[in-house]
C-alpha cells in the first residue's frame, strides 16, 4: 500500500516542482545543447536482497506507519531524457540508500542492528509524459568507504537502461571516494554532483535536489 504524503510534505513538494518546472523550462533550449551524458556507475553490493512491501516513492513513511524516518527531509526530483533531450515516458526509476544512521536495506549492511525501521530504503517511481520522477527522502550520509551518494537504476520495457549514482555537490568527502573520482572528465562528473539546498520557507529545514539523467542513446519505442 502507498503511503501518501503529508500535508506539509504535499505543500513543500508542490512548491519544489513548480521550482524546478520554471527552471527547466527557462533553460531548456541551452540545456540541450549541452547535454552531458549521464555515466554507468557500479550497483554496488547493497541493492536491496528483499524488496520492501511498500515501495512508493515515499521514502519517510513506510505503509500506515506515524513515525517519520530519522534524516534531513529532501525531495528529489528530476528527468529522465534521452540523448537528444527528450524526455523519456514510462521509465521505471528506482533509488536506494542508507538510512540516516548508514544503514543500507540489506541483510549484509555492516550495521544491520542500528537501521532505521521507519525509513524504506528503496523507492520506485515510473515517468509520465514529461519524464520528470519525484522522491521524498533523506540527504544522504556518508559510512565507512564511501561519501554520500544514492543509487539510481532506470529501466523500460523490461530493460535495465542505465544505472547510476549521484552525490552532494560540495561534501569534503568527494575527492576521497573513488567510485566518485574514476569519473575522470569534469563535466560529467559535475553532472552527478548536485545541489541538496534549502527549500524556501520550509518549516522542517527540508532540501530539495534536482537529478536530470540523460542517456547516451535513444531508446526504441
Amino acid at each position: 500500500m502507498s503511503s501518501p504524503l503529508s500535508r506539509r510534505g504535499r505543500r513543500e513538494f508542490l512548491k519544489t516542482v513548480s521550482l524546478g518546472t520554471l527552471a527547466f523550462s527557462t533553460v531548456q533550449g541551452a540545456f540541450a545543447e549541452e547535454l552531458v551524458k549521464t555515466p554507468a556507475q557500479t550497483e554496488g553490493p547493497f541493492y536491496p536482497d528483499k524488496l520492501p512491501l511498500d515501495t512508493d516513492n515515499d521514502l519517510l513513511i513506510i505503509t500506515d506507519s506515524i513515525t517519520p524516518a530519522v534524516g534531513q527531509v529532501t525531495h528529489l526530483s528530476g528527468r529522465i531524457l534521452d540523448a537528444k533531450g527528450n524526455p523519456l515516458r514510462n521509465a521505471l526509476v528506482e533509488i536506494w540508500q542508507v538510512d540516516g544512521r548508514g544503514a543500507y536495506l540489506h541483510s549484509g549492511t555492516s550495521n544491520a542492528e542500528k537501521r532505521d525501521r521507519n525509513f524504506q530504503g528503496y523507492g520506485r517511481f515510473l515517468t509520465g509524459s514529461t519524464g520528470e520522477y519525484y522522491f521524498r527522502t533523506v540527504k544522504p550520509i556518508a559510512y565507512p568507504g564511501r561519501t554520500p551518494h544514492i543509487h539510481f537504476k532506470i529501466g523500460a520495457q523490461g530493460k535495465n537502461l542505465l544505472t547510476t549514482q549521484c552525490y552532494v555537490k560540495g561534501d569534503p568527502g568527494n575527492p576521497k571516494d573513488g567510485i566518485w573520482r574514476s569519473i575522470k572528465d569534469e563535466k560529467t562528473r559535475d553532472s552527478v554532483t548536485i545541489d541538496f539546498a534549502a527549500v524556501p520557507d520550509s518549516k522542517i529545514n527540508a532540501l530539495a535536489a534536482q537529478f536530470n539523467i540523460v542517456l547516451g542513446f535513444t531508446p526504441e519505442a
